[in-house]
């Protein structure tokens, strides 16, 4: 091989790229194995998945010892476009987990689903999905990051409109593939004028680049961050790009709901916080405010939609968690705004991606309760919890402890450490007026997630309904309360957790 030729070999550490490449894999076995596995043993392929993405998600162990790059250039081994850092390691372990949680969630969903879903499409998009969504985080060019919001993203659309005849599902799915479609049009337009106008694809490249654009090209770079920031805004169901997300929710199938609304917010914030805080620094002064802004009218439109749900409504209590989520997305962009203003800046990207964990542990448990009632339930209103204590104590138990945590309130240690260290990161940026708008949603949702939790311990009304529960729905609502009991017990390990080692 000629000296050139050699120059242009890039070494693969095969290593820091297990994570996502095992879950591909695993995808394409259980497309391969369905082919051959009769209708009576198609569970087999669920336990597959679980065991792949456990898998998946053990392969980070090695890593923990030290940041690892590949796919560098060979001019310079600085920079990469696939990095195993801090930052990218936890996000991995959110998506994978929370991942794993919602297929230990599907397997009962499927089995009650009697031949509705297609088990072998659905193990193999979840996986594909989960896939791109561990690969986001470590990437570092803008052209990976796409590809890996694209991987992530496509299979999710089938994942909501998968149910055979379902008028609802087929409509969520649309609404939310023609938002997904047009975010990522913006994006890739944003893209196109940074490219443009720096020359280069690599995060860290373009930050330095940027600064000395030439004055020619100068509002062609400020359109490109411009475009850029509005595609992730649709991602992350900022608002008002949030429309898609009530009815998404409701139409797709009760576990890829639970999973939009942890991993895909997951996937949609870290691709944020590459783009903002590695990529365009320079450009502080446009996305801060920006985001700041975004933040105030997530919240309040997100908290102010879950306090108009009526209690008696079909799906009431689905439609309830999905403006939930959106008031919470809201949370999650504070310290992203923030690290604009801040001295410390992953100081205040650790505060966004220990908040995102704590949500997710404790979102993924209370839509578990939720597949669970919507088994005798199935319009899964939020009157139907109406004295659950009395049929299923240790449910209502649980779900009482997600919601207040959630809210922020004792014995929820977890929701009130991770909002006051978001609180802390806007007080310490100077953006007093966004502290102050938080507080009073605080305030707002502490109304609708109380108003649910004290149902669940009221009076029955009739007869409470009692039934086997498979043992994977067990294991889903066990793991989540183990994890939101211990981070409550130990709130300091989430911490330790989101030194994320970005810079």
């Amino acid at each position: 091989m000629s000296a050139q030729a050699q120059s242009l070999v890039q070494s693969v550490d095969w290593l820091a790229i297990a994570p996502p490449t095992l879950a591909a894999v695993v995808g394409l076995v259980v497309l391969v194995t369905d082919l051959f596995v009769g209708d009576n043993r198609k569970a087999l392929l669920g336990w597959v998945s679980v065991a792949g993405l456990a898998a998946s998600a053990l392969m980070l162990l090695p890593l923990l010892d030290g940041d690892r790059s590949t796919f560098c250039l060979t001019g310079d081994a600085a920079v990469c476009s696939y990095t195993a850092d801090r930052f990218t390691l936890v996000i991995q372990f959110l998506v994978l987990g929370g991942a794993l949680l919602t297929a230990l969630l599907s397997m009962t969903a499927l089995k009650d689903a009697d031949k509705e879903l297609p088990e072998g499409e659905f193990w193999f998009l979840l996986l594909s999905s989960a896939a791109g969504a561990a690969l986001l985080p470590a990437s570092r060019d803008l052209a990976t990051l796409i590809v890996a919001l694209e991987v992530a993203s496509l299979p999710a659309f089938a994942l909501v409109g998968i149910k055979h005849g379902d008028r609802k599902s087929s409509e969520a799915a649309l609404k939310f593939f023609l938002s997904s479609v047009t975010a990522t049009a913006v994006s890739l337009m944003g893209i196109s004028f940074v490219y443009a106008s720096t020359g280069t694809l690599y995060l860290t490249e373009i930050a330095t680049r940027i600064e000395n654009v030439d004055d020619q090209l100068q509002t062609l770079a400020q359109a490109g961050v411009v475009l850029t920031l509005v595609g992730f805004a649709f991602k992350t169901a900022a608002v008002p790009f949030h429309f898609w997300v009530p009815d998404t929710y409701v139409g797709a199938p009760l576990p890829v709901a639970a999973y939009l609304s942890v991993v895909g917010k997951a996937v949609g914030f870290s691709g944020l916080i590459l783009v903002t805080v590695i990529a365009l620094p320079s450009y502080a002064d446009v996305w801060g405010p920006a985001l700041a802004a975004l933040a105030a009218l997530t919240m309040t439109v997100g908290n102010v939609g879950a306090l108009r749900q009526q209690s008696t409504r079909a799906y009431s209590a689905v439609r309830l968690l999905a403006w939930s989520s959106v008031g919470q997305a809201g949370y999650l962009l504070v310290p992203i705004a923030a690290a604009a203003y801040s001295e410390d800046a992953e100081k205040a990207i650790g505060s966004t991606v220990a908040y995102a964990l704590m949500y997710a542990a404790v979102n993924l448990g209370a839509f578990a309760v939720a597949a669970l009632v919507a088994r005798t339930k199935p319009l899964n209103r939020v009157s139907d919890y109406r004295g659950l204590y009395a049929s299923r104590p240790l449910a209502a138990l649980v779900l009482g402890f997600f919601l207040l945590c959630l809210a922020g309130l004792p014995p929820g240690i977890i929701g009130l450490f991770a909002k006051v260290t978001v609180f802390s990161a806007a007080v310490d940026a100077g953006l007093g007026w966004l502290a102050v708008v938080m507080a009073v949603n605080v305030v707002i949702a502490l109304f609708y997630y109380l108003q649910w939790t004290t149902l669940l311990f009221r009076a029955p009304e009739g007869e409470p309904e009692t039934h086997r529960v498979p043992a994977s729905l067990t294991a889903a609502i066990a793991l989540t309360a183990v994890l939101g009991i211990a981070l409550s017990g130990a709130p300091q390990l989430i911490l330790r957790f989101s030194d994320t080692g970005l810079f």
